[in-house]
């Protein structure tokens, strides 16, 4: 279902439709992975335990953990002792709804340090409705995702003592929106200025136009006044202002 502005050209929506399962949307039935992948991340615990490195495990990329269904309620559950049986894993939380979060999880003010969890703020209404849950909630390390970035974001009050992560990136896909590059420069900035890790995933299928021949591309000027040119996002890339930026949280300490 499609919660705020960032869903509009849902990347989940568009490969549900294109490998033809009817999941999508209020109404419609969930998917379910068989027993077969619950068991992998048992085997990944095991392999990453035997190299002695700890593993990252982004869960449920195509959905999000915390939908308010109840027919869900026994899946989380099954992910709930998964989590506990992984100690090598550090688990990936990522959702539209931290307000649901705390109701559904069974930690209450203990939670496993293991578990990561963040939150999408595509904009400043969505980082302003959102980020209070999130600094409710005793994740050993909180994050947000601001992918697809739309508009420019003040976190001044939410990078002490809330915000563990930032990761932040320009929209992919055929309908893609430009981002501004100096949103993502004022959340660097913000993040450097904060000791905040601070990884830029991608500029999506719009990059920076200096140097590129317009009359060959699609452009675009953004916010800042930066020309925009859709050249896909392989060709885009991911470096901003000459480097990439791969930064990576501390787990707090309990």
């Amino acid at each position: 279902m499609k919660v705020s502005p960032a869903c509009k050209h849902c990347y989940a929506e568009s490969w549900s439709k294109r490998v033809g399962q009817d999941v999508w949307g209020i109404n419609a039935e969930r998917r379910f992975f068989g027993d077969h992948h619950w068991s992998e991340p048992l085997r990944w615990d095991a392999e990453a335990g035997r190299s002695g490195t700890r593993a990252r495990v982004f869960c449920a990329s195509m959905a999000d953990v915390f939908e308010d269904r109840s027919e869900l309620d026994s899946w989380r559950e099954k992910l709930w002792r998964t989590i506990a049986q992984t100690s090598n894993l550090d688990w990936l939380l990522l959702t539209k709804r931290p307000e649901m979060v705390l109701r559904m999880v069974p930690w209450a003010n203990h939670w496993p340090s293991n578990v990561w969890l963040g939150t999408t703020v595509e904009d400043q209404r969505r980082a302003d409705e959102r980020l209070p849950y999130l600094s409710r909630i005793p994740a050993a390390v909180r994050f947000i995702s601001a992918e697809p970035l739309l508009g420019g974001l003040n976190l001044s009050d939410w990078l002490t003592g809330t915000i563990d992560w930032v990761i932040t990136g320009g929209e992919s896909g055929p309908k893609a929106r430009p981002s501004a590059p100096s949103w993502f420069r004022d959340l660097l900035n913000a993040c450097m200025a904060a000791d905040v890790p601070f990884h830029f995933k991608q500029w999506g299928d719009w990059g920076p136009g200096q140097g590129i021949s317009l009359a060959k591309f699609r452009a675009q000027r953004v916010e800042d006044g930066t020309t925009m040119v859709r050249v896909g996002k392989k060709a885009a890339g991911r470096v901003l202002d000459g480097e990439t930026w791969d930064g990576l949280p501390r787990v707090r300490e309990a």
